[in-house]
């Protein structure tokens, strides 16, 4: 850099970049460092098992990013992303050889649930169409930073007040009766990693379950990368800059205020404005005196919990996974198992216990290819099968990963076999098994092989999770840790953007306007 960037931000995952893309359609001079050699983060698509097979290494699914209006204010379309919505949406199957199949069609899913129970259909049906009635008041809560917008339970009704304080197991076992359809309800709540059992999940059950019936398993053409290299065409286009090989090690001070960075080989980079930061906060803590910080900052990070974590097998393989079921054969772009609701229950418990528990074990299993055959090799595959599972195991702690991961993968993929017999040995050209502790070797942001930035529990969520203004001045923070948390959902990158954009003397709403 010949001159000193306005603003340095300090990684480049796609909610780094939202912020920087907003920025820098301000008139913000921008640099952007990254300590990978691809931008991304959590949404790189990366040739992991053999060439020309395009994995998404962490996210794939891009539903909450639908309801924020950063894709139409940063004209994404129009720097190359597109996104696909498959249907079937999802299947399920079960161990006693029936299944529910999530149709893009409301009343085709309910069909499904109808095979069960009348009633369940109708409770599906309902729920449905009470999410979409108050869609608004969640989106404008998420996608914008706290106190900007209401709290939802400062302007909804009493029965939703007491629906956000339940479990998601209490709201799926009071409007569902069948054990299918709990199953079935359950696992879709379970998509955000959290344990349905927990009081506060009630809304995923309605959020999680609307999102997927109403966009689909959403899908960026060409991997999850679109989204990120997207922005960083926007980026780049108002003049902002990305170097990638650049891992912050540091913060620079001057005054008590943050005015830039050091890397990890030596560079220093300053800043006349601001820094951002998507460094985990686990490590961000570390780069400066806890004196710098306060107590109540440190205490929070301190006290910080990564929660459940993901364990995924990426496939390249000859065939889709292609199930059996009632009405004929299936081959979906995402599916499941979900064994029991008892199972489904454990999950949080196994956690908590560090239990490697690979009884029936509970799967998201993603074939993106079969939407998008540019992913792989003509006529070949790209497959994802992802379990649940604790980062720190009761025996051995974290490390024990690397002897297990093998034995628990193939004991996953024998789970896949039961319901997708056509997935055998000869249909897996390669494969790739990252353990929790892989994913946090991958990318450090994934502390305790959480992708989501840490759980989500009421002490980690809305006002208590962390803010875009950190408490030494000049330092801003977005990315999962803070609100409102982990997904695909440029939420954080555009709340931060809006945050700062507002202490330089602007606002986001002017920078959109005037675009």
């Amino acid at each position: 850099m010949t001159s000193q960037p306005d603003v340095i931000v300090a990684g480049a995952g796609h909610n780094s970049l939202v912020a920087a893309a907003y920025l820098a359609r301000a008139g913000l001079q921008v640099l952007v460092l990254e300590a990978r050699p691809v931008v991304g983060g959590n949404t790189a698509t990366e040739e992991l098992t053999l060439p020309g097979f395009l994995h998404d290494s962490c996210s794939t699914a891009h539903n909450l990013i639908q309801a924020n209006p950063a894709i139409r204010e940063l004209r994404l379309e129009e720097y190359g992303l597109e996104y696909l919505h498959p249907d079937p949406v999802l299947h399920l199957p079960f161990p006693d050889g029936t299944s529910i199949t999530l149709w893009r069609d409301l009343e085709r899913t309910c069909q499904e649930l109808a095979k069960f129970s009348s009633a369940d259909a109708d409770a599906y049906r309902r729920l449905i169409g009470e999410y979409d009635a108050v869609k608004q008041v969640f989106g404008a809560y998420r996608n914008n930073p706290v106190g900007r917008a209401p709290r939802p339970e400062e302007v909804l009704d009493g029965l939703w007040r007491r629906r956000l304080a339940m479990s998601a197991w209490d709201v799926v076992r009071g409007q569902f009766e069948d054990p299918h359809a709990r199953a079935f309800m359950l696992w879709m709540s379970l998509m955000t990693v959290q344990p349905p059992e927990r009081p506060g999940t009630g809304l995923l059950t309605y959020s999680l379950t609307y999102g997927r019936q109403e966009n689909s398993w959403v899908l960026p053409r060409g991997g999850s990368a679109a989204l990120p290299l997207a922005l960083e065409r926007v980026i780049e286009e108002h003049g902002g800059t990305i170097l990638t090989g650049r891992r912050v090690t540091g913060l620079i001070f001057e005054g008590g205020r943050c005015k830039g960075v050091e890397t990890e080989d030596g560079e220093r980079f300053l800043a006349q404005k601001a820094v951002v930061s998507t460094i985990h906060v686990k490590q961000l803590v570390e780069l400066a005196p806890k004196k710098e910080w306060g107590e109540e900052f440190v205490h929070a990070v301190d006290s910080w919990r990564g929660g459940i974590s993901l364990f995924p097998t990426h496939l390249a393989t000859t065939e889709p996974p292609t199930y059996v079921s009632e009405s004929g054969p299936v081959t979906p772009v995402a599916s499941g198992t979900a064994a029991s609701v008892d199972r489904l229950l454990r999950l949080g418990s196994d956690a908590e216990r560090g239990l490697l528990a690979l009884d029936e074990p509970v799967l998201l299993v993603v074939c993106a290819t079969v939407a998008d055959p540019s992913r792989a090799p003509e006529g070949k595959h790209v497959l994802k099968v992802i379990g649940f599972q604790p980062y720190d195991l009761a025996e051995g702690g974290p490390e024990r990963w690397d002897e297990v991961k093998e034995e628990a993968a193939a004991r996953n993929l024998d789970e896949l076999r039961r319901y997708a017999p056509n997935m055998t040995e000869e249909t897996i050209l390669a494969q790739v098994v990252k353990s929790p502790l892989d994913l946090e070797r991958m990318n450090e942001h994934n502390w305790h092989g959480t992708c989501h930035g840490g759980d989500l529990g009421p002490s980690q969520s809305g006002a208590l999770r962390f803010q875009p203004r950190l408490p030494i001045s000049n330092l801003y923070q977005t990315g999962a840790t803070t609100h409102p948390g982990g997904s695909v959902s440029a939420a954080p990158g555009r709340n931060t953007a809006a945050v700062l954009l507002e202490d330089l003397g602007m606002s986001l709403e002017q920078v959109v306007a005037g675009a």
